[in-house]
């Protein structure tokens, strides 16, 4: 039996087309992905990202703990609403999940993780709570539905459906948050677009969705946000990262903090590891398409170094197939490589992502 999220009534009324998704019946889009894609580009989508789970760490010394769990230093939050990105790691440095932390009082972080990880990511703070800081709560909100609005209009979008709202979101900057009544509001996102991502309790989801609607922002699906944030150049856990893999080749070294004497879960292995390996963009030269998994293959100073395709596509923005690649440190950005694609090489051209931010192409 899948999943569902407090809006899978709603995605069906809207004739999604609905797939499983790591468990989880979601919708892939509503009749046309690449409109769906455009319209986040140029005015407003939304987007059901209920499956994703927020979890409220609570009690004394919660930043103590936070220390400890996660790469990055929650010492960068000082200001209530506040976010941050970070990774949690295995003792070996593998990434367990990448997930965004909020700073709401001393005595309250707000944890959102990925779906595919949740119980996983619990069940690892818990183990950690219990040895480290057994008074801390530790409590997943299943009772809170995660709406995200993006695009150069998503916020007056919003703002029409909200109208309390503005006043105190019209200044917020981005990786911040603030309580609106029931909302949280954060301005964040996985498009590279402007734009919030809405928690909500469930009960109110659908209303929600439907008042957006009616306010001109666009239904999308995972088929849009994947090109989306592919474009923005923003990883993907299970593809562009996993246990296997640590934040340094995986193109997250700016979300580990190496600098101060703080000591966090998977530090050590960090410092005592090679950097052998980094993600890189791709843009193919040739016609195709590139995939995850398909080999990359460069030939540099007399010596042949191989690498993988992580995420690829198409980009719609583009209008060329892009892609997310892990290849040897050798390879730098300009360099030409061949990409494996059905027996086929394939010429394409390292490049430095993101590829498109704010409706601009960067490359």
């Amino acid at each position: 039996m899948l999943k569902t999220t407090p809006l899978n009534q709603t995605h069906r009324d809207f004739n999604a087309k609905m797939v499983d998704f790591g468990g989880w019946d979601m919708p892939l889009h509503y009749g046309s992905q690449l409109e769906e894609h455009h319209k986040v580009r140029q005015d407003a989508g939304m987007f059901d990202v209920s499956h994703m789970l927020p979890v409220d760490i609570k009690g004394h010394n919660v930043r103590a703990f936070l220390h400890r769990l996660v790469a990055n230093n929650v010492d960068k939050l000082t200001v209530p609403g506040k976010a941050l990105y970070s990774c949690m790691l295995t003792p070996q440095g593998g990434i367990i999940d990448d997930l965004i932390i909020y700073f709401l009082s001393e005595n309250w972080f707000r944890i959102v993780v990925n779906a595919g990880t949740a119980e996983k990511d619990v069940a690892w703070m818990q183990k950690q709570r219990d040895h480290y800081a057994p008074d801390l709560e530790i409590t997943p909100r299943r009772n809170l539905a995660m709406i995200a609005v993006q695009g150069p209009n998503a916020r007056a979008k919003v703002w029409q459906v909200i109208p309390h709202s503005q006043a105190a979101t019209e200044e917020l900057k981005q990786f911040q948050s603030v309580e609106v009544g029931q909302y949280f509001i954060a301005r964040t996102g996985y498009t590279g677009e402007d734009g919030f991502e809405i928690i909500l309790p469930a009960v109110e989801a659908a209303k929600f969705w439907e008042a957006l609607h009616a306010a001109g922002v666009a239904s999308a699906g995972l088929g849009a946000r994947d090109t989306l944030r592919l474009e923005a150049g923003m990883n993907l856990y299970g593809q562009d990262m996993d246990e296997t893999k640590n934040p340094m080749e995986s193109g997250l070294t700016w979300t580990v903090d190496l600098k101060t004497e703080r000591d966090f879960i998977g530090k050590q292995a960090l410092l005592d590891a090679p950097i052998t390996n980094q993600l890189v963009g791709l843009v193919l030269l040739d016609r195709g398409v590139l995939r995850s998994h398909q080999q990359v293959v460069a030939q540099k100073d007399g010596n042949e170094y191989q690498g993988e395709i992580t995420s690829g596509g198409f980009s719609p923005t583009m209008n060329q197939s892009i892609a997310l690649a892990r290849v040897p440190t050798a390879i730098s950005i300009g360099d030409e490589v061949d990409v494996v694609v059905r027996d086929k090489k394939l010429r394409a051209k390292v490049v430095k992502y993101p590829f498109v931010r704010n409706g601009k192409v960067l490359i």
